[in-house]
């Protein structure tokens, strides 16, 4: 008998807890209160300390904190777009999840798992502020305070061993504080390289849960466990410094790297037209690739003859070899006065073959009209023979990502071994101003060597971002940069030609320390002026 009973005391201790169970669960879901009156709604001034501290929460960041900025134009914006957006990320969702869901259910024995409706509803997230950090890197950071109290109707079918059950999600609610970092700035469209996004707090998410036209987040316990591992999981991957990455553009086209070395050889040029009076001329050529800063180069003059013969070899980098052209012009130097062009023509790197010599005899023109083409020149000025060879990086050489390439480079080939170099790049001053005029360069003092940025007319900000290298045979741990803002006169005149706009002497024992600095300095002489220099010590270990 004593075992009987136990048994039976088991059984209806189960029976009695599932059937509390049901019951308790039916009159939570479906008895409502019938004494629920509508909010009283005053205004603000109106309101005790009590019902402040309770609506404090729920006040915009913007009204709350001075850094936050009031974004109401983007909350239009998104309330007119939203019915399109809605379709979209729906759309999108649902190509993103198929080949996961396809991969993921024949290890759990699901037949399918199909979205029966998917809208994230009428109402669009809201920003209550943003807040912008402006920093002397290339990027930019905004931090927005999302809040999102959307009606979604989501609706999954699952099949499983002959049957079929429907989850609908609804309610949903997200209050989230990311952190989205657009970097690096490139002057490429869209004008940055990829998107972080980070959270910079654990994000609240709310929603409700049907299964079977019950609420399942109803049921005591439940709710808490399935919020607080909705955070947790969350945190876990994307809670700062954690980030997730969206690239937008190739890096090696956002960044216009080299992707290549072009070698150009120019040959001879032959039946070139008399300049001099005595008959003759003095021709040299000079090679400029296209869409690039840095300098031309040019080949040796040869004195006094009509069909020179040079065999000199130059190097180019080359970042885009679809649009890039090298473009080749004769001129017959001077001793005195403006050197006479005597022709000259262009060639695309796009003709070329990777990897295999090509020799070009280039018909020489007046002006560059019709030379793309391969339209005839106007009058026979001569022809020049050159040879060229194209060489793509291979994935070794490729210069590094982003990333990789926020490290100091290394110096190049010939840097002495207990030396190296010191990289100076003038990016750009503020509040500069002249008492007579303010077209600002920079010039730059470093042992004994000077250097000197383009002008810029008529600007108090102006911007230069130029870069100056200076090799040493040994670390500089005693010296200093003397970086000078000036401004010369555009008019022609003998008063106030030019004058100083501020100066600033840098040690740069901390950069040969630390390999790179990068930040602003009050300019000298300068009522508020400022000018951002960025120094790299580079060496070959």
């Amino acid at each position: 008998m004593g075992f009987f009973s136990t048994v039976l005391g088991f059984c209806g201790f189960g029976i009695g807890i599932s059937m509390g169970l049901v019951i308790g669960y039916i009159l939570f879901i479906y008895l409502q209160p019938n004494d629920v009156k509508d909010p009283k709604i005053q205004p603000i001034a109106d309101q005790d300390p009590k019902s402040m501290l309770r609506m404090f929460p729920e006040i915009p960041l913007w009204v709350k904190n001075p850094d936050f900025d009031r974004v109401d134009w983007i909350n239009k914006f998104l309330e007119y777009m939203w019915p399109y957006l809605d379709k979209a990320i729906c759309k999108t969702a649902r190509n993103i999840s198929k080949p996961i869901i396809e991969e993921q259910i024949p290890k759990y024995k699901i037949d399918s798992v199909d979205f029966e409706t998917l809208t994230l509803g009428s109402l669009p997230p809201t920003f209550q502020g943003m807040k912008v950090y402006l920093t002397d890197e290339k990027e930019l950071i905004m931090e927005p305070c999302l809040k999102w109290a959307a009606n979604p109707n989501v609706l999954v079918a699952i099949k499983a061993f002959g049957l079929k059950a429907t989850v609908q999600v609804v309610d949903l609610q997200v209050f989230a504080q990311p952190r989205i970092t657009l970097k690096p700035l490139v002057p490429s469209f869209p004008c940055f390289a990829s998107i972080y996004v980070s959270l910079m707090d654990k994000p609240h998410v709310d929603f409700g849960l049907k299964l079977g036209g019950a609420d399942l987040m109803s049921i005591p316990g439940l709710y808490r466990f399935v919020q607080e591992q909705i955070k947790d999981q969350v945190a876990n991957m994307y809670l700062w410094p954690k980030t997730l990455v969206v690239p937008i553009l190739d890096p090696a086209k956002a960044f216009r790297r080299p992707v290549g070395i072009v070698h150009v050889k120019v040959v001879r040029a032959t039946g070139l037209r008399k300049k001099d009076m005595m008959g003759g001329a003095d021709p040299y050529v000079k090679i400029k690739l296209s869409e690039d800063k840095i300098p031309s180069k040019k080949t040796t003059v040869k004195h006094k003859n009509l069909n020179p013969e040079w065999n000199e070899e130059h190097k180019f980098s080359v970042r885009d070899p679809q649009t890039q052209v090298l473009e080749f012009s004769v001129y017959d130097w001077e001793q005195v006065g403006k050197h006479d062009k005597m022709g000259m023509n262009v060639l695309p790197l796009k003709e070329m073959v990777p990897n295999e010599h090509k020799s070009f005899t280039l018909e020489l023109r007046k002006t560059l009209e019709g030379a793309e083409d391969g339209a005839p020149p106007d009058k026979d000025r001569g022809r020049l023979e050159v040879e060229l060879l194209y060489k793509p990086f291979t994935e070794e050489e490729m210069p590094k990502g982003f990333e990789e390439s926020q490290s100091v480079q290394k110096a190049p080939e010939g840097t002495p071994a207990g030396g190296g170099v010191l990289a100076v790049i003038v990016h750009s001053a503020e509040d500069v101003e002249g008492k007579h005029h303010t077209n600002p360069y920079v010039r730059i003092y470093f042992k004994g060597e000077e250097r000197k940025t383009k002008h810029v007319k008529k600007n108090r900000d102006p911007r230069w971002e130029e870069e100056f290298t200076f090799m040493l045979e040994e670390p500089p741990v005693r010296e200093k940069l003397h970086v000078e803002v000036l401004s010369t006169s555009s008019r022609i005149g003998l008063l106030h030609p030019k004058e100083t706009l501020g100066y600033v002497d840098i040690p740069v024992v901390d950069v040969v320390n630390n390999k790179r600095m990068n930040q602003k300095f009050h300019l000298i002489d300068s009522k508020n002026g400022k000018i951002q220099i960025e120094l790299e010590w580079r060496t070959t270990s």
